[in-house]
């Protein structure tokens, strides 16, 4: 259901360049549409948090799961601009309730020692299904078109989750500390919770601002006339983004567990800056086909490590009866950083182009630093 939730996240950056061309309008023209499903990611991981804590991650999962298909469905039939904005942004709330739930739901399954790489195991799969959608949009926009892609997006997680419904089961976690008061957004803020709380929603934020600029705009920044990327090779690049997210997700988690979240966090995240700084320096080119991609790979791996692994911290940050508000709640603070990626990343490629662009990265990356080292329950070493 993640990969699904990770496809469908994406859809609209591979449709872009299409739609430039069959609506006529200019690629900042689609900003607010692409900024429209991470705002309401905002409201669905509130949400769907506190509905996880009080009727269950199962139940709120899968209404996510099916709130997000039926909506992408509906987009692959929109005729105008406002029209896909709206859409996408009810769509949004389906995407941001899932996430939590998904987390939270594995966490409580999985023993506290393996709870790090289980729940990374999870959530990596939102870059997978970022790349799932960059090959299928590959082969479908160019033979299909874009509306194909969003019906294929939008049917597939509806089957597969009306399909799950008397096989999931629920969290024994939910189940055995369920209390009336769960939920409660209150206690995030408690003197004990207070500065992990505001910390995690800053790492997110800033983490979320730079990784969603590379998913919304890697495509429409390659395809540009001025670096000249063909629409498949394009998709591709964003594919690789994803597929080093994949991998260095899962060696993120492991490393967490071998020597702790606050070094593992702080080290990858420095890796981060100084890659979004090379690829300032060496900024994407047709004649340097292959540098390019390996270093949208290698970026990939980085970044995304640092933002699936951070689902475990919060995770361990909250206890289970708060624990789908508190995962929900900061995630979906964090998720202003996926709305100004619309506006941020459509900022850099018009002022600066990929040099500012990959500038905006590193800046994004250092206050994540600054966050995760002023966060106090950081997972021990195993």
């Amino acid at each position: 259901m993640i990969v699904l939730d990770g496809m469908d996240g994406q859809l609209l950056a591979n449709a872009i360049p299409s739609l430039t061309r069959e609506w006529n309008l200019p690629r900042a023209a689609f900003a607010t549409a692409s900024a429209a499903a991470p705002f309401g990611m905002i409201f669905g991981g509130v949400l769907g948090g506190m509905l996880g804590d009080r009727a269950g991650r199962r139940t709120a999962l899968l209404g996510s799961v099916i709130t997000f298909g039926v909506l992408t469905l509906v987009a692959a039939f929109v005729t105008t601009l406002p029209m896909l904005t709206l859409v996408r942004f009810a769509a949004g709330v389906g995407l941001g309730g899932a996430m939590p739930n998904a987390a939270a739901l594995v966490a409580e399954f999985a023993p506290l020692r393996h709870r790090p790489l289980a729940i990374t195991a999870t959530i990596v799969c939102i870059p997978l299904g970022g790349l799932l959608g960059g090959l299928l949009a590959g082969q479908i926009v160019p033979l299909y078109g874009w509306r194909a892609l969003f019906a294929i997006g939008g049917l597939a997680p509806v089957v597969l989750a009306l399909s799950l419904m008397k096989i999931l089961p629920e969290s024994p976690g939910f189940l055995r500390e369920r209390r009336q008061s769960g939920g409660s957004m209150a206690a995030l803020f408690a003197p004990e919770l207070r500065r992990d709380t505001v910390s995690l929603i800053a790492a997110f934020m800033s983490c979320l601002l730079a990784i969603w600029m590379g998913f919304l705009w890697i495509p429409a920044m390659l395809t540009d006339a001025a670096v000249g990327f063909a629409q498949a090779d394009a998709s591709y690049a964003l594919s690789l983004f994803n597929f080093g997210g994949v991998a260095g997700a899962i060696a993120g988690a492991i490393v967490i567990q071998r020597v702790g979240s606050r070094l593992a966090l702080l080290g990858i995240t420095a890796f981060s800056i100084a890659g979004a700084l090379v690829m300032a320096g060496l900024p994407p080119s047709k004649l340097a086909f292959y540098r390019t991609m390996m270093l949208f790979a290698i970026s990939g791996a980085l970044m995304n490590a640092v933002q699936a692994t951070m689902y475990a911290l919060a995770a361990h940050v909250f206890p289970a009866s708060i624990r789908g508000t508190g995962v929900g709640t900061t995630v979906a603070v964090g998720r202003v950083g996926n709305v100004l990626a619309s506006y941020v990343g459509s900022w850099a490629l018009v002022a600066g182009g990929p040099p500012l662009f990959f500038m905006t990265w590193a800046a994004a990356l250092t206050i994540v630093f600054v966050a995760l080292a002023m966060i106090r329950r950081h997972i021990p070493r195993s």
